[in-house]
């Protein structure tokens, strides 16, 4: 299973009054992890909406805290692409400081029309791609 890396900086805003990373901070590292693990693969989400109609969104989401990101921290989000079906994809995602994991999730993400919001097929062309990268 090929992993993609992303560094994340934690600022003031992401945390509380004891410089702890608030909980809810971390889903928006991981949507940024995916986020840049798309446009390391070559698909921005407004081409996937401009071309093939579809945005991805959550379905489902389980989490573990291990331990607290702090303020100024250096970390990095690792994504690995874990299953991929026929308009889903499940991600294991881990918030790490070097090889110690923070966070863990295991995230499933829907392919979606962009108008009906209905679940859609991915593309054979990126089904592709994502199946031969994992």
């Amino acid at each position: 299973m090929s992993s993609f890396s992303w560094p994340i900086r934690i600022y003031y805003e992401s945390t509380d009054a004891g410089g702890v990373v608030y909980h809810a901070e971390y889903l928006k590292f991981f949507e940024r992890g995916r986020s840049e693990w798309l446009r390391h693969l070559g698909f921005e989400h407004t081409q996937l909406k401009a071309e093939f109609g579809i945005i991805f969104v959550v379905r489902d989401l389980h989490i573990k805290y291990l331990q607290p990101a702090r303020f100024d921290e250096l970390l990095h989000v690792v994504t690995s692409l874990l299953e991929v079906g026929r308009s889903r994809l499940v991600f294991e995602q881990k918030l790490q400081r070097g090889d110690e994991v923070l966070t863990a999730a295991e995230v499933e993400v829907v392919s979606v029309d962009c108008e009906t919001f209905k679940p859609t097929t991915i593309s054979p062309t990126m089904k592709q791609h994502f199946l031969e990268i994992k």
